[in-house]
């Protein structure tokens, strides 16, 4: 019989490891000395803990582990368990290069602070929410103050007052436009009510955005949107929908120069590998 210590050499495993598989029931030693304590196993249980040591290389939980060695599984559940840890580990792997890319270009944003407003670019999920929405074509973006105000005063019909609501304006076109905008006023509803004709209400769809908090003027909001196209240029990620601007703190009437303004915005993207 081999003592604990010699084992711990042999199979380049420490003594507080062993002394943890035998407390779970992993690899028990061959016998324990009642007077001194002392854990003896066989070179035979090299063999077992080799398997264990693997199977924790590959990236298999005790847990998994222990499902492997004691109570048994066959060739194929084993094969099927493999598969399931490689795509576990490829999908980690995207996960990581997406997380590379984006520290990379937080470190050039870094280097342009002196030149430029420090956003803060963020990836986050963004879940579905009950709005009501008035949509038209308008002649320039402050015009889509003009559709707020329809909503606020349909809402009113309701007992709900629009300075207890968030707004937001969604922009439906794949570019830039200086006329014929497809703009849209939401506002969040924390309960149901009935639509008309012109004003609708339906569930903003849940997305993945990436997004920045813009404090300052609406007159500025062209910064926030750098930031957030620089971020793109530099991260596998694609737009996939209309751009939001969702109006955090704002006042009546809306002014283009009021500086206290705080706007969030987004843009729903998805990752270039799930295409």
């Amino acid at each position: 019989m081999i003592r604990i210590g010699d084992f711990s050499r042999l199979g380049q495993v420490s003594i507080k490891t062993l002394r943890y598989y035998d407390e779970v029931g992993l690899l028990k030693p061959l016998s324990v000395d009642r007077f001194t304590g002392y854990r003896y196993y066989s070179a035979n249980q090299l063999v077992r803990l080799n398997r264990i040591i693997l199977l924790k290389d590959l990236g298999f939980s005790l847990e998994q582990i222990a499902q492997v060695l004691c109570e048994g599984v066959s060739p194929e559940q084993l094969y099927a368990m493999l598969q399931r840890k490689h795509t576990e580990l490829q999908q980690h792997i995207v996960e990581e290069q997406a997380r590379l890319a984006r520290i990379e270009a937080q470190l050039v944003t870094s280097m342009m602070e002196d030149t430029m407003p420090n956003y803060d670019v963020i990836l986050k999920p963004v879940g579905s929410q009950l709005v009501a929405s008035v949509r038209a074509t308008l002649p320039n973006y402050p015009a889509v103050g003009r559709l707020f105000d329809e909503i606020y005063s349909y809402l009113a019909l309701f007992g709900i007052s629009g300075h207890d609501a968030i707004g937001v304006a969604v922009w439906h076109d794949h570019e830039y436009k200086t006329t014929d905008i497809d703009g849209e006023a939401v506002v969040y509803l924390k309960q149901a009510i009935t639509g008309n004709e012109r004003v609708k209400v339906y569930e903003l769809p849940a997305a993945t955005m990436v997004s920045v908090i813009h404090k300052g003027a609406y007159q500025t909001l062209s910064q926030g949107y750098e930031a957030i196209g620089r971020w793109i240029a530099a991260n596998p990620y694609t737009i996939v929908g209309p751009t939001r601007e969702v109006y955090l703190e704002s006042s009546q009437p809306i002014r283009q120069d009021d500086e206290s303004y705080v706007t969030e915005i987004q843009f729903p993207v998805l990752s270039k590998g799930k295409e």
